[in-house]
């Protein structure tokens, strides 16, 4: 027996597979689950879930949002998320030096409540493509 994982955006179900144990980027810090859990309701926030399906890690870079565990299955509600295989590196790395600069930039709170937000989303996504080096 083992978890079923589902990631739900707002538009479509991203990722739905059977896995052995998943990590969660919760709003107060890193949630593993395994299989018969206590049921449970989380916020998440963003960052990188990994979920270990024969003994290899698979990262999934989520954009806040809840889970929720009950009965071996992961339901996730998240803004957006994104699969590694479609975040190309190039393109990532150049997302992270102009969220830095942005940041830098900022001087409203709004700019800088937006800066960060965008700056998290590059961070998850550059972490999620290392992981799988």
């Amino acid at each position: 027996m083992a978890l079923t994982v589902k990631v739900i955006t707002p538009d479509r179900v991203v990722w739905k597979k059977t896995v052995e144990e998943i990590i969660l980027p919760s709003s107060t810090g890193q949630l593993g689950i395994l299989m018969n859990h206590a049921p449970l309701l989380t916020a998440l926030d963003i960052g990188v879930m990994r979920a270990r399906m024969v003994n290899t890690w698979v990262p999934l870079v989520l954009l806040g949002g809840f889970a929720q565990i009950d009965n071996n299955l992961v339901t996730i509600i998240v803004s957006d998320a994104e699969e590694v295989k479609a975040i190309d590196e190039e393109e990532a790395n150049k997302l992270l030096a102009a969220s830095l600069a942005n940041m830098e930039k900022a001087q409203s709170n709004r700019e800088k409540i937006e800066s960060m937000q965008n700056l998290r989303r590059a961070r998850a996504r550059m972490q999620a493509i290392l992981s799988l080096k």
